[in-house]
C-alpha cells in the first residue's frame, strides 16, 4: 500500500506552484494532482503547442484547473532567464517550485551555452531558475507560515549508482571523459547538493532563515515508464524496444505513482520541518542518499561554482 496518496492533500486555493517539464510524464501527473486541490499552477515547458495540449487534457479531467504556461527551454539559459522574468511580471507570489524537467542517458551533446546537455537540462537550468525566483520565494515566505514555501528537486537513485566516485568533477564538468550514465548521475547528484545548500541557507535552521524560510526536498520518483525511460540508452544501445521490454518485465512503476513523492514534498501537510533538506523515495518516504550527496562542503562548492558561472554571464 502507498505510504502517501494525493487524496490526502489539503485544499491548495491561493497557493502558486511552478512545475518544470509539466507537459508530460511525472510533471504532468504532478500538475494534475495539484490542480485537483485547487492550486494555481504554472506549467514550465519548451513547446507551446505541447503545453497547450497538456493543459487542455488536464482541464478535461479537472474543468476548474487553473494552469498557465511558462515557456522555457532548458538547453538555452537565456530562455530560462526570460521565463523567470515573465513569471515575475505575472505573479506577486510563489509558494513552490518543482524542478522536474529532465533527460536521461542521452548521447553527448553540447548546449549553445557550452554545457553538456544533461548537466544543463537537469541541473544548471534549474539552479538558474530557482536563483532568479529566489526573491519572490523569500517574499512569499515572509507572509506565509513555515512550510508553505518549498523547492523540490527531482533527482534519481542513479545519483548513487552512476555519478563519478569523486562526486562533482569540477575539472571535467561536462563529463567529456565519462559516459551517458555518469553524466546523468552527476547531474542528479547536483540536484541533491543544490537542495542541501538551499536548506542550509534558508531552511528551518538556515543561516539566512531571517530572509524567509524555504523547505527543500530531493525526490527519487522511482523507476517510471516515461519518455525518459523509453529514450534512454541501455547496455550501450538506444532503442525504445529495450525500454518496452523492461516495462513488460515489471521494472517500472506506473507514471501516476511516480508523481506521488513529488506531490508529497511539494504540498502535503505531513511533510514536517525536520524533513527539509532530505532525500525522498517512493512513495513519500525518507531515505539516505549517497555519501557524496550528503557532503555539505561539496554542496557549498557547487553552489559557489554556479554563482560564479552565472555572474560571469551576467545572468545573476
Amino acid at each position: 500500500m502507498p505510504s502517501f496518496h494525493p487524496s490526502t492533500l489539503p485544499d491548495l486555493t491561493d497557493k502558486v506552484f511552478l512545475v518544470t517539464g509539466g507537459n508530460a510524464g511525472i510533471g504532468y501527473q504532478t500538475i494534475l494532482h495539484l490542480a485537483q486541490r485547487n492550486a494555481s499552477i504554472y506549467m514550465g515547458c519548451r513547446s507551446e503547442s505541447k503545453g497547450k495540449a497538456a493543459v487542455s487534457s488536464i482541464k478535461d479531467l479537472v474543468p476548474t484547473a487553473n494552469i498557465q504556461l511558462l515557456i522555457l527551454d532548458h538547453m538555452d539559459l537565456s530562455s530560462v532567464a526570460a521565463a523567470a522574468q515573465d513569471f515575475i511580471r505575472r505573479e506577486t507570489k510563489l509558494h513552490v517550485i518543482v524542478n522536474n524537467a529532465g533527460i536521461m542517458a542521452v548521447p553527448f551533446e553540447m548546449s549553445k551555452d557550452g554545457y553538456e546537455s544533461q548537466w544543463q537540462t537537469n541541473y544548471m537550468s534549474h539552479f538558474l531558475l530557482t536563483e532568479l525566483l529566489l526573491p519572490i520565494l523569500l517574499a512569499t515566505a515572509k507572509v506565509s507560515k513555515p512550510g508553505d514555501v518549498r523547492v523540490v528537486n527531482v533527482t534519481s537513485v542513479g545519483h548513487s549508482h552512476f555519478a563519478p566516485k569523486s562526486g562533482i568533477e569540477f575539472d571535467d564538468i561536462n563529463q567529456e571523459q565519462g559516459g551517458v550514465w555518469s553524466r546523468y548521475g552527476m547531474s542528479k547528484l547536483a540536484n541533491i547538493l543544490h537542495e542541501k545548500e538551499l536548506n542550509r541557507l534558508y531552511g528551518p535552521n538556515g543561516v539566512k532563515k531571517g530572509d524567509g524560510e524555504i523547505w527543500t526536498a530531493a525526490v527519487h520518483p522511482g523507476n517510471i515508464y516515461t519518455d525518459l525511460a523509453k529514450n534512454a540508452s541501455y547496455f550501450g544501445m538506444t532503442s525504445p524496444l529495450i525500454g518496452k521490454l523492461l516495462n513488460l518485465l515489471g521494472v517500472f512503476i506506473p507514471v501516476d505513482q511516480g508523481a506521488y513523492t513529488s506531490v508529497f514534498c511539494a504540498a502535503s501537510a505531513d511533510m514536517k520541518k525536520n524533513m527539509s533538506g532530505e532525500y525522498f523515495v517512493p512513495l513519500g518516504k525518507l531515505s539516505k542518499p549517497s555519501k557524496n550527496a550528503q557532503n555539505l562542503e561539496m554542496a557549498a562548492k557547487l553552489w559557489d561554482w554556479n554563482i560564479k558561472e552565472f555572474k560571469g554571464r551576467e545572468m545573476l
